[in-house]
């Protein structure tokens, strides 16, 4: 599955696409959503609220909704489902298994106190609720408990308690088509390549671990079984690059001040992420610490804090790695900032799949 908010550039997707349909896999285009989302005609989920009279022109329109007083919620209008035909392809099925992955609070979406999907203690009688519904169809039951997971128990965790809740579902006639574990299946963020630093990052479980791991707890449910390894197929694929504008020696801490900001890489500001930063040219001799910073008139932005690297000199230019996912998608034009060119390599050839930004674009 490629998440639309990793990366939100048509071309990947289609490689993407390409790739998966090869190995006669599925792809899934999905943004976690509470409420609605619905599919536009490239295959994309939209989310979180759909307004149904702009959706005419849909190919496809999927509907996750909540059932509270035998009704629909849908635009926040109570609706009872009858004679309206986007209500025919309702889908009832997120699922919040209440599973702590003590990854950062800003990615965690599997825990009670989050505001993702139906609550696992209220879950069985809105399933049922919405059973009764003539126009709702119960087609799977879907969860997703945050991001950037490295250690598999957690899944197994959520695989069982979505086990348990299918089979108590089971029990009141309804039959599911599929059971989805979700994404967030983490990447290499340390450690990308080798550097000379002591920095080792976390061992990577690929999508074929986790595959078998889930599967060995619901193949007994005899449905499909559906994950979304889409920060792991995108994340490591992409690497920022910038130019080292000033190199600035204070008494407390050291300074390297590139072109890049917070809003071209915005994860390490909001995540406190960790990407590895390298320069494109190795020079060797000794490692020296120093922040990774932008030119943004904000103190949040930088790339990097207290960062070992070579020593650094205005004009080298510096890889910032394992920038896949979730970095042109979260780019802006903050502070007037046009945002880079992106190119596309393969082996030795490369394309611009999308045009630097300039400042006379968006006055």
């Amino acid at each position: 599955m490629e998440n639309q908010k990793e990366n939100n550039h048509l071309s990947r997707r289609g490689f993407l696409r390409n790739i998966a349909l090869g190995t006669g896999a599925t792809i899934l285009f999905s943004n976690y959503s509470l409420v609605t989302w619905y599919k536009d005609e490239e295959g994309i989920l939209k989310g979180i609220v759909v307004d149904f009279d702009k959706c005419t022109g849909c190919k496809t329109c999927e509907t996750a909704c909540s059932a509270f007083n035998h009704k629909v919620k849908v635009n926040g209008k109570m609706v009872n489902g009858l004679g309206n035909p986007w209500l025919a392809n309702i889908r009832v099925h997120h699922f919040n298994p209440d599973v702590d992955i003590h990854g950062h609070p800003y990615i965690s979406t599997g825990k009670s106190i989050n505001k993702f999907g139906i609550d696992i203690n209220c879950a069985l009688e809105v399933f049922l609720r919405a059973h009764k519904m003539p126009a709702v169809e119960i087609v799977g039951v879907h969860c997703h408990i945050g991001s950037q997971i490295l250690n598999l128990e957690y899944y197994v965790a959520t695989a069982k308690k979505l086990f348990d809740f299918v089979q108590k579902i089971s029990g009141f006639e309804i039959k599911l088509q599929h059971v989805d574990i979700g994404g967030g299946l983490g990447v290499h963020y340390p450690a990308m390549i080798a550097d000379g630093t002591d920095r080792v990052g976390e061992r990577v479980p690929s999508p074929a671990e986790l595959a078998q791991k889930v599967i060995a707890v619901l193949k007994p449910l005899n449905c499909e079984i559906l994950f979304e390894p889409g920060r792991s197929i995108i994340g490591e694929t992409g690497a920022l690059i910038t130019k080292v504008l000033y190199v600035k020696k204070s008494r407390d801490k050291n300074f390297v001040v590139v072109d890049a900001g917070m809003n071209d890489l915005i994860r390490p500001s909001l995540y406190d992420a960790y990407h590895q930063i390298v320069p494109l040219k190795r020079t060797g001799g000794k490692l020296e610490k120093a922040d990774v910073v932008g030119p943004i008139c904000e103190t949040g932005d930088f790339l990097a804090k207290d960062r070992s690297l070579p020593n650094s000199q205005q004009g080298d230019y510096l890889a910032v790695m394992t920038a896949g996912a979730y970095g042109y998608s979260l780019s802006s034009n903050y502070n007037s900032r046009p945002r880079p060119i992106e190119v596309w390599v393969d082996g030795d050839r490369d394309e611009v799949i999308r045009e630097r930004e300039k400042v006379e674009d968006f006055i």
